[in-house]
């Protein structure tokens, strides 16, 4: 009895104890659960965070083009978070016709078709620094607008390609950036046309193909001279790398406004050393002028000019070949660059009619001057004549004395003399006398 009432007794208490450890259990599984979760949401978002690739006003997107379709007109601008491979397409929000494209210093690299493909009706511009990577692929495939304020375009084929078609015409505005490819620009496959596409500045660094007609060169630094001159504005050409004052100097050639460089702008000439007639061609060596490149100019000078230079020119050398002195001289030149194939201008003040014609606009006409100056040749001193050999030298006539007793000495010399005369003269008519009687 005692033993049952003591068993009944316990079992509450064990039973409580269960019951508290239970709920203590349970408290503790729901709170890990909860510290589960929480930590698996932040390693979540930390995983997503991670995995953006571009940004979109405040938003990021694992994906470029994931970015591009969430462009609006409020933030049409897709940021590149990290180096990227993937080939995208331009095609926002319906409604949104432009898009910006902000390479933030990193790599998008082609992954199976062109790094950027731009549909019709579709404006991209694209603005670095930053790469465009295209491989074997090109890094821009364009049927709408393109327009390139920075960056660096790279492709192992052809870099840049356009379509004009029967519906639409793409179009290309370059102001910046560097481009490096064997090929520069092309056509699309279907492309009936390039489209319009205009170079205002950049480093371009491959060969564009002739026949895309409507391609411009305005500005910009070439590698390539091949096929450059029918894409040149008619007042453009190209100055080598080096003379437009930048300090490149890495064979590059800059297109730049018609313009005409001198090495050197004064000449001296030393009739000493030698002079002859000098021809236009031998003035521009001399002075190193050059026309800045493949533009469709000469250069001619001023024919009366040269001429006088090369009439002070014979006057010196026959200076020089007679031995008389040559005053200095000086002859500016005027040097012009005209058009080729364009012939001289009306002279207005012959009664002949027309002369030779020149172009006349706002890009011909330009000139440099060139001064030649001709030094002076002294008269050569006449060296004194030396005695003729065997001829002795003539004594010096001693000078006379002039005082009174040298005069009396002479005087009584004299009288001498003739007293001597006179007896000798006495003492010989004497002498023959007795010869004469016997």
């Amino acid at each position: 009895m005692r033993s049952h009432e003591k068993r009944v007794n316990v079992c509450p208490r064990t039973q409580g104890k269960y019951l508290v450890s239970v709920v203590l259990t349970a408290v503790f599984a729901i709170a890990s659960l909860f510290g589960t979760l929480l930590f698996s949401a932040d390693a979540v978002a930390d995983a997503a965070e991670s995995q953006a690739v571009a940004q979109v006003g405040n938003a990021t997107y694992a994906s470029v083009q994931e970015a591009i379709g969430h462009t609006s007109m409020k933030n049409a601008t897709v940021t590149l978070l990290t180096d990227v491979a993937e080939s995208v397409t331009i095609t926002p929000l319906k409604g949104m016709r432009n898009v910006t494209f902000d390479l933030n210093g990193h790599v998008l690299q082609a992954d199976g078709s062109a790094v950027i493909t731009v549909p019709a009706n579709m404006q991209l511009t694209i603005v670095g620094p930053g790469t465009v990577a295209g491989g074997t692929q090109p890094a821009v495939d364009c049927r709408g607008a393109l327009h390139v304020e920075g960056g660096t375009f790279t492709s192992d084929a052809t870099l840049m390609r356009f379509a004009e078609t029967d519906e639409t015409s793409a179009q290309g505005s370059f102001s910046g950036g560097t481009f490096t490819a064997p090929t520069l620009f092309n056509l699309l496959d279907d492309a009936k046309n390039l489209g319009y596409v205009t170079v205002r500045g950049g480093e371009y660094r491959g060969m564009i193909p002739a026949g895309l007609n409507t391609l411009a060169l305005l500005s910009g630094s070439f590698s390539d001279l091949s096929n450059l001159a029918p894409y040149l504005a008619d007042s453009l050409g190209l100055i080598p790398g080096g003379t437009s004052g930048d300090g490149m100097g890495d064979g590059m050639f800059h297109v730049g406004d018609l313009a005409i460089s001198s090495k050197q702008t004064l000449v001296e000439l030393n009739p000493a050393s030698g002079l002859q007639r000098l021809s236009a061609d031998d003035l521009l060596t001399l002075t190193g002028t050059q026309l800045n490149g493949i533009a469709d100019y000469r250069l001619v000078m001023d024919s009366d000019q040269l001429q006088a230079l090369n009439d002070q020119i014979e006057r010196a050398m026959q200076a020089v070949g007679k031995k008389k002195a040559f005053e200095a001289v000086s002859q500016n030149i005027t040097i012009t660059a005209v058009r080729n194939g364009a012939d001289d201008v009306i002279d207005t003040n012959s009664s002949g009619g027309a002369g030779p014609q020149l172009r006349t606009s706002d890009h011909d006409g330009i000139s440099t001057q060139v001064t030649v100056t001709i030094k002076a040749v002294a008269e050569p001193e006449k060296p004194e004549e030396p005695g003729k050999p065997g001829d002795p030298e003539k004594p010096e006539k001693p000078e006379m004395p002039r005082s009174g007793s040298a005069v009396q000495a002479l005087a009584i010399i004299s009288l001498l003399l003739v007293i001597a005369s006179a007896i000798c003269a006495y003492a010989t008519v004497h002498l023959q006398s007795p010869r004469l009687h016997n």
